[in-house]
């Protein structure tokens, strides 16, 4: 007898492809099976996304390959400060963009397709916050018009990358978002968090559907395909939890909705344009073929061993660079404690991320 399994490869299989391979070394589980395009390491690369994005650029950094960075600190800006302003985190000075609605509007607002009514928020001190990057400036601006005029030379910065950009890396986040009931603006965080004050007669919360990001990013793709013909996006899922939210379930559920959301709405859209990839960092990082070896002891950071096995795999399957050795334990080894090594790689995979402002 044959049948439809009969002739598939050994990636279709859980025991061939996982179990085999992690019984060996979790290090040698790979999920990519056939990209959708070639990059060359000497293209523009630029990210954007949820915290987890901030490591590809690292990690681009340390493999030889220069991000796209349209958005510099001047030369004589040392590193630390420049890094406290946002510069080199990503391609601009954008910070998180968490959501695909978020990703659209900065595209709208850069080429003043669209101005949101709320534009500053005044700090008890009398400085000033840009609604839409709350941490681009640690102590907030001297005043209204230093923000305004430091937004025009971001949007232009905007403007360059997807102007220019050959390939965008986009880290999709999270659905949950908050927006402004007067014109739909959305926030990387919720205004009272880092700035301003909530009002539910002035603020709402939205919680995207797999219809809503689709059609989000389909816009942004049709408005690229306008601006740069030849731009192609990978699409990611963030694998880090939810680090609150404001619905009525429990955290885990809500975690499990949003990705759940993100991942098929990715799916969608890499089957339906041309030019998109879905690379699986999700699945890497979740997978519970490393018993639960890729998260740190909060149970939601991911360790510096499992960035490394995301970007050592879209390194080599995508750049066509060769992945350096695993590295990784096998799993018959029992996990270390914390210490003070693990306390120190816990730090360097930290990032500058929005959403932690909602921890207590």
């Amino acid at each position: 007898m044959t049948h439809p399994y009969a002739q598939q490869p050994d990636h279709a299989f859980w025991r061939q492809a996982v179990a085999d391979p992690a019984a060996q070394d979790i290090g040698l589980v790979d999920p990519v099976v056939a990209p959708a395009f070639h990059i060359d390491r000497h293209q523009r690369i630029a990210t954007a996304g949820s915290c987890f994005a901030e490591h590809v650029a690292r990690h681009l950094r340390q493999a030889g390959v220069r991000p796209f960075i349209t958005e510099q600190a001047h030369p004589i800006v040392p590193a630390a400060v420049a890094q406290a302003f946002g510069y080199g985190q990503f391609c601009a000075r954008y910070g998180n963009v968490y959501t695909s609605r978020q990703l659209l509007q900065l595209m709208l607002r850069a080429f003043g397709e669209f101005t949101p009514a709320d534009s500053a928020w005044p700090t008890p001190q009398g400085r000033w916050i840009d609604p839409f990057r709350p941490r681009v400036h640690p102590d907030g601006f001297y005043s209204r018009a230093e923000l305004e005029a430091d937004r025009e030379i971001h949007f232009d910065s905007v403007r360059r990358m997807f102007a220019q950009v050959d390939v965008l890396v986009f880290t999709l986040g999270l659905t949950e978002t908050w927006a402004s009931r007067e014109d739909g603006a959305v926030y990387p965080v919720c205004p009272g968090v880092l700035g301003s004050q909530f009002d539910p007669q002035r603020h709402e919360l939205l919680n995207l559907g797999v219809d809503e990001v689709v059609d989000d990013v389909s816009r942004v793709i049709e408005l690229l395909s306008y601006i740069n013909p030849g731009a192609r996006l990978v699409l990611t899922v963030s694998p880090v939890p939810l680090v609150a939210t404001a619905g009525y379930r429990h955290v885990m559920v809500a975690t499990s909705y949003s990705k759940s959301v993100l991942r098929v709405a990715a799916e969608r859209l890499s089957r339906e344009w041309r030019g998109v990839a879905y690379f699986p960092s999700y699945e890497i990082i979740t997978g519970h073929y490393h018993q639960g070896r890729y998260f740190a002891p909060d149970l939601r950071s991911v360790t510096d061993e499992g960035v490394n096995h995301v970007m050592r795999l879209f390194l080599h399957h995508y750049l066509g660079l060769q992945p350096a050795a695993s590295g990784t334990a096998h799993l018959s080894q029992a996990a270390p404690a914390m210490d003070r090594r693990t306390e120190e790689l816990i730090k360097v995979t930290q990032t500058h991320c929005d959403e932690e402002a909602l921890c207590r």
